[in-house]
């Protein structure tokens, strides 16, 4: 069994966000759900990145990251798109880590935004469709096979399609299929952790 601490995406904690999670718990696994956005949930990305925008995406970083204060040191750290971004920095940075699941997005290990080279000992999985116009034309992707490069327990799952939030049941980018091979490696990657 893994605790896992699951952020959500810039449409915030939708309804398919809640329905990963529970297949998660259903698999053994507790699983932490925080909403960073405070109840608002958005019809489209453009929405959501001007919600971002308003706070700031640092404070709402440094949200993320605060949450996991109260909980165990061993756990995973799992984010979609936007919360990659909390999970990720808590996964490279916070002791104990005991794995990261990037969904859509990667932040690179070097450069500008880092938060400096992937720990050793940390396993990772990063997700995401190939040919989602933002993970693959926005350094997602780049940064992904970076980490895969010069990690030695990474894995990147390239799925057919081209929609970002794939993965979130309550969306029309949904894709079943795309989506329960993810599931299948997410629980296998859980199971040895």
């Amino acid at each position: 069994m893994a605790e896992v601490l699951l952020f959500h995406h810039a449409l915030g904690l939708t309804p398919g966000i809640h329905v990963f999670a529970e297949q998660l718990r259903h698999a053994g696994h507790i699983v932490h759900t925080p909403d960073l956005f405070d109840g608002h949930v958005f019809a489209s990305i453009d929405a959501g990145l001007a919600y971002i925008d308003a706070i700031g995406p640092d404070a709402l970083l440094e949200r993320g990251v605060h949450l996991a204060d109260d909980l165990p040191t061993p756990l995973v750290y799992a984010g979609f798109s936007f919360g990659v971004m909390p999970a990720q920095k808590l996964a490279q940075t916070r002791p104990g880590a005991r794995g990261a699941l990037l969904f859509y997005s990667c932040i690179p290990v070097t450069g500008e935004w880092s938060f400096g080279p992937w720990p050793d000992g940390v396993p990772v999985q990063i997700h995401a469709m190939d040919a989602d116009p933002i993970f693959t034309r926005e350094g997602d992707l780049d940064a992904a096979r970076e980490i895969v490069a010069t990690t030695s327990d990474a894995a990147l799952f390239l799925y057919p399609g081209d929609q970002h939030y794939f993965a979130d049941s309550a969306l029309p980018s949904y894709d079943a299929d795309a989506t329960a091979v993810l599931t299948h490696r997410v629980l296998t990657f859980l199971r040895r952790v």
